[in-house]
C-alpha cells in the first residue's frame, strides 16, 4: 500500500471541506482547465488557418485588381466594395489622384495593412478602388473566439449542473448521507434505521463500504446481545443460587417430617396423602437443583428415558392449574420412543412449554404434542413438537424468545424465565429448542433430542 504523509498547509484546509464543496471545487477546476485547453488548441490554429487563407485571398485580389480585366463581371465583386468612375464619382482625394495620373496602370495602397487599393485604367482613364477584406478576417477569427467561448461556458454550466444535481446526489452526496443517518441512528439506538436499505446499496466502493458497515452493525449488534443475554443468565444465576439456599432448608426439613409422619400414622389413606406429599416435596428439591445449574454447571445423570411418560407426567403437573380442565389435551407419541436424557430435567422443560401453552389460549383451545424421528450428522434425534391454537408469538419477541426475561404477557403469569430454562436444560442435553408461528394460526415449540 503506498504510503500516505499528513497533509498540511492549503491541503490541510481543502481536505478539511465537506464532501460536497470538496468535490465542486475540484470538477470546477477540471471543467476549467479543460475549457482553457480546448480554446487554446483550437483558436491558434483557427488564426493561423485563417491568416493563411487572407494572404492568398488579398494576393489574388491584388493580381486581378492590378491586370486590365473588367472586375464587374467577377461573381460577389459586391462584396469587396469595388467602384469605377471619375476622381469625383469616387471622392478621390487630390494627393492619390496626382499619383495615379502620374503613374497610371500601378496600384496605389496608403500603407501594406491599409483596407483600400486604388488604380487608373490607362485605357479608359477611369479610376478604380476596391476594399481588401482585411476586417471580414478579423471578424471572423473574433467571432469564432466568442463562439467558442460561448459554447465551451455553456457546455461547462450543463456538465456541472448534471453532476451537482443529477449525478452527484445520487451516487455520492446521497449514499454518504444514508450511512451518516444511519450512523445517527445506530448512536440513538434506534435498530430500526440503524441499516442501509439493500435498495440502496449499489455494487461501487461506496456500495461495498455501506454492505461492509451493515455487517459490521449487526455483528456488534449480536455480540452486545449475546453480552447482554450474559449479565442476565449471570444475574439470573446469582438469584436463583440465592433462592434455591434459601429453599434447601425448609424443604429438608419438610421432607424429613413427612418421613416421620409415615413412621407414625398407620392409616392407608394418611400413607397415600403423605407419599403425595413426599413426592412433590421432592420434586420441588428436584427443581431447586436446577435453579442453581444457573450458577455453576453440574453433573447430571442421563440414560435412555420414555418419551411418553415425562410429556404424562408434565401435563399432570400442569394440570393442577383449573384451566387445564378446560382445554383438550392431546399427545400423539408412540409408547417405544425414547431418548437420552434426565427424566426429572427433561419433565420441568416440558412443564415451561405446557404451562406458555396453557397461559397462551382461551378455554376451550388445544394443546397437541406430537414427535417425528430423523437423521442428522449420522446420529438419530427426536424432534418433539407442541402446538397450540392461541394467538401466535408476536413476530416483535419471536427473535428473543429464549432470552432471559423477555415476554409477550404483561400480567402475572409471564415471568420471562420458563423458554431461557427450558433452552439450557436442552442444551446441556446436546438438543435445541425452536419457536415459531403456525400457518393456520397459534404457536409451535420444537424440542430436538438424541434419540434413544
Amino acid at each position: 500500500m503506498q504510503q500516505i504523509t499528513p497533509a498540511s498547509g492549503l491541503g490541510r484546509t481543502f481536505g478539511n471541506l465537506h464532501i460536497r464543496p470538496k468535490l465542486i471545487v475540484l470538477h470546477n477546476l477540471f471543467f476549467l482547465v479543460l475549457s482553457v485547453s480546448v480554446y487554446l488548441a483550437l483558436i491558434p490554429a483557427f488564426e493561423r488557418r485563417v491568416a493563411t487563407a487572407k494572404t492568398i485571398e488579398i494576393s489574388l485580389i491584388t493580381e486581378i485588381f492590378a491586370a486590365d480585366r473588367p472586375l464587374l463581371r467577377l461573381p460577389k465583386i459586391a462584396t469587396y466594395d469595388y467602384r469605377e468612375g471619375s476622381a469625383n464619382q469616387l471622392q478621390l482625394p487630390s494627393e492619390i489622384q496626382s499619383w495615379l495620373d502620374a503613374h497610371p496602370g500601378e496600384v496605389w495602397q496608403n500603407a501594406p495593412n491599409s483596407d483600400i487599393l486604388y488604380r487608373k485604367d490607362p485605357k479608359t482613364s477611369l479610376y478604380r478602388r476596391i476594399t481588401l477584406p482585411n476586417l471580414v478576417y478579423d471578424d471572423v477569427v473574433e467571432r469564432a473566439k466568442v463562439t467558442l467561448l460561448i459554447v465551451l461556458g455553456a457546455l461547462y454550466v450543463f456538465a456541472v449542473a448534471l453532476l451537482e444535481f443529477v449525478i452527484m446526489p445520487r451516487y455520492v452526496y446521497g449514499p454518504i448521507q444514508w450511512m451518516l443517518s444511519a450512523d445517527e441512528a445506530t448512536r440513538r439506538g434506534d435498530r430500526e434505521h440503524e441499516l442501509i436499505d439493500d435498495r440502496f446499496i449499489t455494487e461501487d466502493e461506496i456500495g461495498q463500504i455501506m454492505h461492509s458497515r451493515n455487517q459490521t452493525v449487526t455483528q456488534l449488534r449480536q455480540a452486545l446481545d449475546h453480552l447482554e443475554a450474559q449479565d442476565r443468565l449471570a444475574s439470573l444465576g446469582l438469584l436463583s443460587a440465592s433462592v434455591a439456599h434459601e429453599m434447601n432448608t425448609p424443604l429438608a426439613v419438610l421432607h424429613g417430617s413427612i418421613e416421620k409422619l409415615l413412621e407414625t400414622v398407620p392409616q392407608p389413606p394418611a400413607q397415600d396423602r403423605l407419599n403425595r406429599m413426599l413426592r412433590v416435596t421432592q420434586r420441588l428439591r428436584t427443581i431447586s437443583e436446577g435453579l442453581v445449574d444457573f450458577a455453576r454447571v453440574r453433573k447430571q445423570t442421563t440414560e435412555s428415558v420414555q418419551l411418553k411418560a415425562i410429556v404424562d407426567e408434565a401435563w399432570a403437573l400442569v394440570g393442577i392449574d383449573e384451566k387445564a380442565s378446560q382445554v383438550k389435551f392431546e399427545a400423539h407419541i408412540p409408547e417405544n420412543e425414547s431418548v437420552i436424557g434426565n427424566n426429572d430435567r427433561l419433565v420441568q422443560v416440558f412443564v415451561n412449554l405446557y404451562r406458555n401453552a396453557l397461559n397462551a389460549i382461551e378455554p376451550g383451545g388445544q394443546i397437541q404434542t406430537s414427535t417425528r424421528r430423523y437423521g442428522r450428522d449420522g446420529k438419530p434425534w427426536v424432534c418433539v413438537s407442541v402446538d397450540d391454537d392461541g394467538p401466535g408469538i408476536p413476530p416483535g419477541v419471536l427473535p428473543d424468545i429464549f432470552d432471559a426475561f423477555v415476554t409477550s404477557r404483561l400480567d402475572a403469569k409471564g415471568t420471562g424465565l420458563g423458554l431461557t430454562v427450558a433452552q439450557g436444560i436442552v442444551q446441556q442435553h446436546g438438543g435445541a429448542i425452536h419457536a415459531s408461528n403456525r400457518k393456520g394460526g397459534g404457536a409451535r415449540l420444537e424440542v430436538v433430542l438424541p434419540a434413544a
